[in-house]
This record gives structure tokens, C-alpha cells and sequence, in this order.
């Protein structure tokens, strides 16, 4: 175990936050049965506390003593785990999750995360840790560990270098209920899932269940226009595949994984340089262009 793992655990068991590079996106970390540490992070985030926080631990065994898992959803686990899926399932443990943290709910999301720093604090630490993206609420979320600390370092006791996220996009959330649905696109696609569970319901009322669910969300402070095929005067272009040359593109060779670990960090320095507005290109719609189509039509406010 590395002494920074240590550290940061020590750290979290103190009641403070820490900034936490996962495979996803970086999250802003607090002890999740610590009720003031969960309000000191809304707090840090602006984060509205309707919006309930994912549980992050280290294994499928921390999972079933937080939430009840039945077969469908040990198979999602095993399947995908540890990596960027989240199961939402029915509250086993409330004490190892406080109420504020589900955001009231007789549900708690939880997922193991595969990045090795986070894994390594998870072990250290041994008990739920919620992380939600380390940025002030509906801003993009932060996938460079320079961005994550421009957005919460201030609020954060430690934060963790962990590179680059290689994914880009927050987690795919599922709720396990009645039956299997869909609340949020990411990484673990919709085809991915069906491979497992054999069928997908849409959200519909469960969508309050998953975070990252508003109608604006994901947004640069400069407007963004999807679906263009230019850049209109004073705009920033940000192209896929062949799509415009632009100031930046997603994916030259149209590979949807490289354009999902570009998406945050490109709406970023278009921000940066060009506030007057952002245009972006399509991207395809199929596999993980749904998760990539999900934030940039809430980055556009063009969701609800």
C-alpha cells in the first residue's frame, strides 16, 4: 500500500475531502457514512442534495454489504467490475451510506472503480467512499488532474495525480428494481449490457436515482451548438472523423473511445479560448456515441 494511499485514507477518515483520480472522470472523495463530510462536499460542488452521490468501493463482497444485489445485478458486477458501470440497487447498510448521500432514497448506487491509486485508497480506507465529479455542479467534469484541482482544490485537504482519465465520461448507471434500466449512458454501453442482462428498460421515473440527470448539465460557461458542421463567427469548432478541421477534433479517425476521453477536456479549452460560443460536430449516435450524445446535449441544455 502507498504511503500517498495511506494518506488519503487518513484523510477521508478525518471528515475531509480529497480529490480522487478514477478510469472516468476525477472525483471530489468523502467518507459516505460521514454526513458532514457529505455536506461539506455538496457544499464545495454547489451541488443541488436531491442529487443523490455514487458509493465508490473496492470489490463486489464492500458492494453486497452496502446494497442488496440479486443475480442479475452479481452478473453486471462480474461482468464489468471493477470498471465504469454503477448498479443502483435496494439499500442493504444505512449506515454505511448516510442518508444525505442517497439523497433520501431507499436505494444506494454503488460501483468499483478499476483506476489503481483509487482502488489502492479504497483498500486503505475499507468503507464506502462517495466521489462524484470533482467540478462545481453542471460544469464538465474535470479529467485532467490540473482541471480537477481548478475546480475543487480549494475545498480538498489532498489530491491524488493520477494521470489522465483514460475513459473521460462519467460511469454508465444502471438500477436493478423490477426490472434492469438504463439512467445514464457511458463506457458500458447499452449493447454491452443487453449481452448480460438480455433486456434494458428506459428510465422514465427512476431517473432521480442516478446523478448527472439534469437538464443542463456537463456545460462550459461559452454556449454550445451540436450537431454543426462549421463554426459560426467568433465560435470555437470542436470536429469528429472528417467532419471540419477545427480547433480541435474529438477523434480524427472517428474511434468513439477517443473521442469520449477528448469530450471534457476539449469543451474545456474551447471554453478557455473561445467563450463567445462552441460548435461540435455529430458523432454517430451507436454503441458509445449514446453516452458521448447524453453530455453534449446537456452541455447544450437540449435535454427535458
Amino acid at each position: 500500500m502507498s504511503d500517498e494511499a495511506e494518506r488519503a485514507a487518513a484523510a477521508l477518515a478525518a471528515g475531509k475531502l480529497v480529490i480522487l483520480p478514477t478510469e472516468t472522470v476525477y472525483g471530489l472523495a468523502a467518507d459516505a457514512a460521514n454526513a458532514e463530510a457529505v455536506a461539506r462536499l455538496y457544499e464545495a460542488k454547489g451541488r443541488p442534495r436531491f442529487n443523490p452521490l455514487i458509493a465508490h468501493v473496492a470489490d463486489l463482497a464492500a458492494a453486497e454489504r452496502v446494497a442488496a444485489f440479486d443475480a442479475r445485478a452479481r452478473a453486471l458486477a462480474e461482468a464489468f467490475w471493477p470498471g465504469p458501470l454503477t448498479i443502483v440497487a435496494p439499500l442493504k447498510d444505512p449506515l454505511r451510506v448516510c442518508d444525505l448521500a442517497r439523497a433520501g432514497l431507499d436505494t444506494v448506487a454503488v460501483r468499483a472503480p478499476a483506476h489503481p491509486l483509487a482502488r489502492r485508497v479504497l483498500e486503505a480506507f475499507g468503507r464506502p467512499v462517495v466521489a462524484p465529479s470533482a467540478n462545481r455542479s453542471g460544469r464538465p467534469s474535470p479529467t485532467t488532474f490540473a482541471d480537477a484541482v481548478e475546480e475543487t482544490g480549494a475545498a480538498a485537504a489532498m489530491a491524488l495525480d493520477g494521470g489522465d482519465c483514460p475513459v473521460g465520461l462519467e460511469s454508465t448507471v444502471v438500477t436493478v428494481l423490477e426490472d434492469v434500466r438504463l439512467l445514464r449512458p457511458g463506457a458500458v454501453t447499452r449493447e454491452d449490457l443487453l449481452e448480460v442482462v438480455g433486456a434494458v428498460a428506459e428510465a422514465e421515473g427512476d431517473a432521480r436515482r442516478s446523478p448527472g440527470r439534469l437538464a443542463a448539465h456537463y456545460a462550459p460557461d461559452a454556449p454550445v451548438r451540436i450537431e454543426a458542421i462549421s463554426a459560426a463567427p467568433g465560435e470555437a469548432f470542436i470536429g469528429f472523423g472528417d467532419v471540419g478541421s477545427g480547433d480541435w477534433n474529438l477523434s480524427p479517425s472517428g474511434d468513439l473511445r477517443e473521442a469520449a476521453a477528448n469530450l471534457f477536456r476539449m469543451l474545456r479549452e474551447a471554453d478557455r479560448t473561445r467563450p463567445s460560443g462552441i460548435a461540435v460536430a455529430p458523432v454517430p449516435d451507436r454503441g458509445l456515441g449514446e453516452a458521448i450524445n447524453d453530455r453534449l446535449r446537456r452541455a447544450a441544455g437540449q435535454v427535458g
